[in-house]
């Protein structure tokens, strides 16, 4: 029996098909990460001070600290594996970190989340391009190889 395998793949590991090729990749961007993170961190500290206020705390700005902080451990935690996720599309796929495979005819909808792109499939599927730093670029980019693809 083979081992479950618990290596994280940060690149696509589908190997092409004979013909297909490589038409645009995408990348976390640092940058955005960083942004995106500052606003969760402004989020999580007005939350926390909130939820403290309204529990009649005395000391409501601590919450603004354990919020802070919160957001700044997981962004240091993740910063190096979620901005190293790389997707390739190909005239035929989108290929994911790993083994993800969407073929471009499985393809029903691409919209923008935030600094996502968020691709759902016919069956339900959905995958997000996390920390894109031009989303509507990204979505054209998809669209237009479907469109080239006649899907």
């Amino acid at each position: 029996m083979d081992p479950i395998s618990t290596r994280t793949h940060f690149t696509p590991t589908t190997e092409l098909e004979d013909g297909e090729r490589v038409i645009a990749s995408f990348q976390g961007d640092r940058g955005t990460y960083w942004r995106e993170h500052a606003w969760l961190a402004a989020i999580a500290m007005a939350a926390g001070m909130g939820i403290l206020w309204a529990m009649g705390n005395p000391h409501a700005w601590t919450g603004a600290i354990g919020g802070l902080m919160a957001i700044a451990v997981r962004g240091l935690y993740l910063a190096s594996d979620e901005t190293k996720m790389r997707w390739d599309l190909t005239d035929r796929r989108l290929l994911g970190p790993g083994p993800r495979v969407i073929w471009l005819r499985e393809i029903a909808a691409v919209r923008s989340i935030f600094s996502a792109v968020q691709v759902v499939t016919g069956t339900g599927d959905k995958y997000l391009l996390k920390y894109q730093p031009d989303t509507a670029k990204v979505i054209a980019e998809i669209d237009g190889a479907r469109a080239r693809r006649g899907a």
